[in-house]
């Protein structure tokens, strides 16, 4: 049985039961704690971040703003510059999702660095859960821009010019290559924010289990640097992902 961290044992204390009943009446077994660490601290980032929302909202000024909208304004933009760079010039209406895909990645990253606390991220629920989501979002946005049968016609490789014998046999060909191809994004996004938090957590205890003081400081900034980067190569991968499934055909 794992052991339960403060924060889970009073959501445990809180919503245990109801949730014990709710994981019964869906036929799923549990032998620990009906709410696990890492799902009490996904919901501990889902309040934090919705904290930070309603500050930011409260504070906006157009004549005096502060730090936090200067923040806020900041993560905003360097996101939409990456939309635009890799999406186009229709990337506008995806920032608001790849925006709070990016943030609740990044706390989930940096919240073991609190004491008491663990990165939900190096669980795989947690990034097969953000993985899953993103895939659906740009299937949905792709079928959205180019209709159902338009957006299939990306999953067949080019037809328009082709001979006819081309036409018929590289759909043949492409569509179950880009079905293992589309597949594998899930597996690819998952193992590698997990691989990586995962990696950078056992360093960081192993140090402080050998050396308490000095030189795991110094992993504690690696954690933050890779917290970072993973961040970035998610957002990064989701607006590839997002413009190839929105783009035309011409």
């Amino acid at each position: 049985m794992e052991h339960l961290l403060p924060f889970t044992r009073l959501l445990n204390y809180l919503f245990g039961a109801p949730a014990l009943a709710l994981l019964h009446a869906l036929g799923i077994e549990t032998h620990g704690a009906a709410i696990p660490n890492f799902v009490a601290m996904e919901i501990l980032v889902a309040l934090i971040l919705i904290a930070f929302f309603i500050a930011v909202r409260m504070s906006l000024s157009v004549e005096r703003p502060g730090p936090l909208q200067h923040t806020v304004e900041g993560i905003y933009g360097f996101i939409d510059n990456l939309a635009q760079e890799i999406i186009g010039h229709h990337s506008a209406k995806f920032v608001p999702y790849l925006m709070v895909l990016g943030m609740f990645i990044l706390t989930s990253n940096l919240l073991g660095l609190i004491p008491t606390l663990e990165t939900p991220t190096q669980v795989p629920a947690v990034p097969l859960g953000c993985a899953l989501l993103t895939w659906v979002y740009y299937h949905y946005q792709g079928m959205r821009a180019n209709g159902v049968i338009g957006y299939l016609g990306h999953f067949i490789g080019p037809q328009e010019g082709m001979p006819m014998a081309v036409r018929i046999l590289l759909p043949v060909l492409m569509f179950p290559i880009e079905i293992f191809s589309h597949t594998a994004r899930v597996l690819s996004l998952t193992v590698r924010l997990y691989a990586n938090m995962f990696a950078g957590e056992m360093v960081t205890l192993v140090f402080f289990s050998l050396v308490p003081i000095a030189i795991p400081l110094l992993f504690q900034g690696l954690h933050i640097g890779v917290a970072l980067i993973q961040t970035y190569i998610f957002v990064l991968l989701a607006c590839v992902y997002l413009g190839e499934a929105t783009a035309h055909e011409h």
